[in-house]
């Protein structure tokens, strides 16, 4: 289960150079990152999204509850993808759907549902 803090420790930092990357884009414009964002509010909800999957990470950690390692790791790696799917948008608003990027949100989805799933029903069993 440390797989949990591990991941939620990567989350923060990654949404800290969100942070920053959001700061160059507007409150301290720098044109060489700016450009690269052409979609401020993808970033922004990758941002959050996140902070949000790093608490989940914390929150299932935290309640003490034995959860199957595989789903810890689902959560995990879910917890950095479905925030990825923000991020690709903020670069690149609108792309050629193709279907390496349709299997990538597929997996996305699919993975972080099957994680969490997975963790609910390993609470509830517990209880």
């Amino acid at each position: 289960m440390k797989i949990l803090l591990a991941g939620a420790a990567g989350m923060l930092l990654s949404a800290l150079v969100l942070a920053w990357i959001a700061t160059f884009c507007r409150l301290i414009r720098f044109e060489p990152v700016a450009g690269l964002i052409k979609d401020y509010g993808s970033l922004i909800r990758a941002h959050t999204d996140l902070l949000m999957m790093a608490l989940f990470c914390m929150a299932l950690y935290a309640i003490r509850v034995p959860l199957p390692v595989e789903a810890c790791w689902l959560v995990v790696i879910g917890g950095f993808t479905n925030p990825s799917l923000f991020l690709l948008r903020a670069v690149d608003p609108q792309p050629q759907i193709g279907p390496l990027r349709k299997a990538y949100r597929v997996a996305s989805f699919a993975t972080t549902t099957v994680g969490f799933a997975w963790t609910a029903c390993a609470i509830l069993q517990a209880l």
